[in-house]
C-alpha cells in the first residue's frame, strides 16, 4: 500500500480526504512540520496540500521517495520550484478544482461594488433604510456592460461564461491566445491589456503570480481605466500594486474594487481599505467551499494513484512540465 502525506490545515475538512480516501493509499494526516509529519516523509510518495515556504532542497532530502507535490490549490506561488526541480519531483496544482467557486466569487464581487452591497446592508442595519442622501446614490446592472477577463485559464473561461449569462461582453487578455474560432465558440475576443484596461467596466484579474505578472495592475494601468470601472481580483494580492489601488480608489481614478487577496494577508489592522466605502473584502476564502473540499481531493488522490500506477501526473505546473516530457 503506497504511503502518502496529506497536510492538515484549517482550510482543508479531513472528513472528507478520510471519506475519499482510495483504499489503496495510506496516509498520513498530519500538519506541515509536526513530528508525525517528518516521520513520515521518509517513505511519503506523494505530499497532497497547500504551499509551503519550507520545502527547500532540505525537504526534498528528507523524502527521498517523494514522486509528487499534490497542491491542493490553483496557485503555486509559494512553490521552492528550483529546489521541487533540482530533486525532480513534479508539482500539480488542483486541476481546476476551484474553479467554479472562484468564478462564481468573482461574480459575486462584480454585484456587490456595482449595486453597493455593504453600503445598502449598513444602511438598513443601522436603521438609515435608504441612507442620509438617496439621491446621490448610484447603483449599476452588470446588462450590457464589457467585462475584461485578464487570464483565461480555466477560472477566467468560466467567470467570463458567467457574466455572458448576465448579458455581459467579454473580452479577454492572456499571454496564451484563443484561436480566433475558439474565442468567438465561447463568447470572447481578444484585447491587449491596455484596449482591455481603457474600454472595460469591470475588470477581473485571473493571473498566476509570477515575476512578470507581480504588480501588473500598478498606478500607470489603473489611470487607464474608466472612473466608471471597477477592479475585481480573486487571484492573489501582488498582482496589483495595493498602495497605487488604494491611491486610485481615494482620488476617483476608479469607482471601486472587489478584492479577495492582498498584499500581505491577512491585512495589518490599519490597511486603509477596511475604510473604505467603494470597496468590498473577502478572506481569500473565494475557493474553498464546501463543495471544492470533494472536488480537490478528489483530484489529488486521482493523481497520487497515476504516479503510484506509473503513469505521468496531471496538471503540472507549467515551470516543470519538463519533469514528466
Amino acid at each position: 500500500m503506497a504511503k502518502i502525506i496529506v497536510a492538515e490545515n484549517p482550510l482543508n475538512e479531513m472528513s472528507i480526504a478520510r471519506e475519499l480516501l482510495p483504499p489503496s493509499l495510506d496516509a498520513t494526516y498530519a500538519r506541515a512540520g509536526s513530528p508525525e509529519f517528518e516521520a513520515a516523509l521518509a517513505e511519503a510518495v506523494a505530499l497532497v496540500g497547500f504551499g509551503d515556504g519550507t520545502m527547500d532542497d532540505a525537504f526534498y532530502k528528507r523524502a527521498p521517495k517523494l514522486k509528487l507535490i499534490q497542491l491542493l490549490s490553483a496557485g503555486y506561488d509559494r512553490i521552492d520550484i528550483e529546489a521541487a526541480r533540482r530533486a525532480g519531483v513534479p508539482v500539480s496544482n488542483n486541476g481546476g478544482a476551484n474553479s467554479t467557486a472562484v468564478a462564481e466569487h468573482a461574480i459575486m464581487l462584480m454585484l456587490a461594488v456595482s449595486r453597493s452591497l455593504i453600503w445598502q446592508h449598513g444602511n438598513v442595519a443601522g436603521g438609515r433604510w435608504r441612507g442620509n442622501n438617496a439621491s446621490e446614490v448610484k447603483l449599476y446592472e452588470m446588462y450590457g456592460k464589457t467585462l475584461g477577463v485578464v487570464g483565461l485559464g480555466t477560472i477566467g473561461r468560466k467567470t467570463a461564461k458567467l457574466a455572458r449569462a448576465f448579458g455581459m461582453r467579454v473580452q479577454y487578455y492572456d499571454v496564451n491566445r484563443l484561436s480566433e474560432e475558439h474565442a468567438e465558440g465561447i463568447g470572447v475576443r481578444f484585447a491587449l491589456l491596455e484596449e482591455l484596461l481603457r474600454t472595460s467596466d469591470i475588470v477581473s484579474l485571473h493571473v498566476p503570480l509570477l515575476a512578470a505578472t507581480k504588480h501588473m495592475i500598478s498606478a500607470p494601468q489603473l489611470q487607464m481605466m474608466k472612473k466608471s470601472a471597477y477592479l475585481i481580483n480573486t487571484c492573489r494580492g501582488p498582482v496589483v500594486d495595493e498602495p497605487a489601488l488604494i491611491e486610485a480608489l481615494n482620488n476617483g481614478t476608479i469607482a471601486g474594487a472587489g478584492l479577495d487577496v492582498f498584499d500581505q494577508e491577512p491585512p495589518p489592522p490599519n490597511n486603509p481599505l477596511f475604510a473604505m466605502q467603494n470597496v468590498v473584502l473577502t478572506a481569500h476564502f473565494a475557493g474553498p467551499t464546501w463543495d471544492t473540499q470533494y472536488s480537490r481531493f478528489r483530484n489529488g488522490f486521482d493523481n497520487c494513484q497515476r504516479v503510484i500506477r506509473g503513469e505521468k501526473p496531471l496538471w503540472v505546473i507549467p515551470e516543470l512540465a519538463d519533469l514528466i516530457a
